[in-house]
């Protein structure tokens, strides 16, 4: 979450157990970066939430119908609409602020989902929607910060939300859950445990709980028969080796209750260069206690499928998209919010320069994809026709420190392929390098395909690959291997970038025909 970070444990690949009939599963069930995850169960419809800090759209919503398998299903912020041009990229960034641990519910009484997250410590917003892949509206901005809020609505239609960073607290709303009607500390995180945050708030058999966690390595339960308290505690979790080989303790997240009555948890797991990603666990309950069923003594690498009968699919999360349609899928979002006015999708993707600049990371509209691990190929095909002088374009490796393969078009009007390095960021998110041209070659013609190929297994010195092609076939390398940035500071990890900005003058455009995400 935005507070404390990792301490990652090197942890070696688990032994598997054997499978019932049913099958198993392998974690992490969602190997991209969605972090600080909700999770709820709607009918037959799970859906997960996550953060996602200065990209926009905000706060992505993932569905599945067995919890094994997901897909991409919405945005419950559409645009970060915080009152800040930063957002915009204009007149300064906003880089690892906006969307952190935030709270995805649901409300039976009037089929409306809600989302709450509390931007830069200081206010609260609220989005909701009739249905989670339909229009998400701005219903209200609170002068309170419920910082990692965890909704609940109560069996009584009551809403709640608990949240806090060492200090727990209650807030109940008032009937639209729009206003605070009332609030008070619920309980003090004693020395010896230290940090707790990312509260999720639930009921069951006439107790409250309240789920949190230890950075990055501890998970913690609170329970009262009343949502004021007094709560007792229960560790839950500390120092579980995790299921990824290299990452971190599975923590955080949230329990979902099945339709036969089962509860699991998913978590997600520190697994740098590539992000937190989602990880799944049965729960057990005893004396109305929850534990996290282990194999060998760590959190499991596989696990039995969860007994839920489904007969729908879901769109998986690699595969191609060819921008039919008139608008983007929720696969994409952008680096900050975009300039609408300059880019079209309608047969392909349309990206018109909207920034002047040499710096990547202050140009607007750099459209941005998640990285499927353990390793993926992103492919770009790219009409560079109607580039203008000064202008590039290309397919990066972004994070606080980035390369990519592109087209640049001189002064003299030639295009020329380039792998360019050394795009870094400080501690502050300020630019400090933007970047060393490190090999190019003679573009022929103004059609061109570019491939980046990224290993983020957990770990330092994990590289991407660059290459290109004039035909989509025959690829061929294109400067050093880029070491990728291991570092947790940045929270969001590495993504693929579409780009285009101008050095010269606004007027160029490129027409992204097609991108292809792959796994060996």
């Amino acid at each position: 979450d935005g507070g404390t970070g990792p301490t990652p444990t090197p942890t070696p690949t688990p032994t598997p157990t054997t499978p019932p009939t049913g099958g198993s599963f392998t974690n992490p069930v969602v190997w991209q970066d969605f972090a600080d995850g909700d999770i709820i169960r709607v009918g037959d419809a799970y859906y997960y939430s996550a953060s996602t800090m200065h990209y926009s759209p905000g706060a992505p919503i993932l569905r599945s119908y067995d919890l094994v398998n997901w897909e991409f299903a919405g945005h419950s912020v559409p645009r970060l609409d915080f009152d800040d041009q930063r957002y915009d990229l204009v007149g300064g960034h906003r880089y690892v602020k906006g969307i952190w641990a935030s709270t995805l519910g649901y409300r039976a009484s009037n089929q409306t989902y809600y989302w709450y997250g509390c931007t830069e410590f200081n206010r609260t917003y609220v989005y909701t929607a009739s249905a989670v892949d339909g229009t998400w509206t701005k219903k209200a901005r609170m002068n309170q910060c419920y910082y990692d809020a965890g909704l609940l609505v109560d069996t009584d239609d009551t809403m709640y939300v608990a949240y806090g960073n060492g200090t727990i607290s209650v807030a109940q709303l008032n009937a639209d859950g729009t206003q605070q009607v009332r609030a008070q500390q619920v309980y003090q995180a004693p020395s010896n445990i230290g940090t707790l945050e990312g509260a999720r708030f639930y009921k069951k058999d006439g107790y409250y709980y309240i789920w949190l966690t230890r950075p990055a390595n501890g998970q913690y339960v609170l329970r009262s028969t009343s949502p004021w308290g007094p709560y007792e505690q229960r560790q839950v979790l500390l120092d579980l080796p995790g299921p990824i080989t290299g990452g971190g303790v599975p923590h955080q997240g949230g329990i979902v209750q099945t339709q036969n009555g089962d509860w699991w948890y998913m978590a997600f797991t520190d697994a740098y260069p590539g992000g937190r990603m989602p990880t799944l666990a049965p729960i057990t309950w005893s004396n109305g206690w929850p534990s996290v069923q282990t194999v060998n003594g760590r959190w499991g690498a596989t696990y039995p499928r969860p007994n839920i009968t489904t007969t729908r699919t879901v769109k998986p999360l690699t595969g191609t998209d060819t921008f039919a349609g008139k608008r983007l899928g929720p696969q994409w979002e952008w680096n900050h919010n975009p300039d609408t006015s300059r880019f079209t999708v309608s047969d392909g993707l349309t990206l018109r320069t909207a920034t002047v600049t040499r710096d990547l990371y202050a140009a607007r509209n750099t459209l941005t994809h998640r990285v499927q691990g353990p390793s993926s190929t992103a492919t770009v095909e790219l009409d560079v026709a109607g580039m203008a002088n000064g202008d590039r374009t290309g397919l990066a490796m972004l994070r606080q420190s980035s390369a990519w393969i592109g087209v640049v078009r001189g002064s003299d009007g030639a295009r020329r392929v380039v792998m360019t390095d050394g795009l870094t960021m400080d501690s502050s998110w300020n630019t400090t390098g933007t970047g060393t041209e490190r090999a190019s070659a003679a573009l022929p013609g103004t059609r061109v395909w570019l491939r980046v190929t990224a290993d983020i297994r957990p770990g330092s010195g994990r590289q991407a690959t660059f290459s290109w092609s004039t035909d989509g076939r025959t690829f061929t390398p294109l400067g050093p291997a880029f070491t990728l940035n291991a570092d947790w500071q940045f929270f969001m990890g590495y993504r693929f970038g579409i780009f285009n900005h101008a050095t010269q003058a606004l007027g160029g455009a490129v027409t992204v025909r097609r991108f292809d995400l792959t796994t060996p």
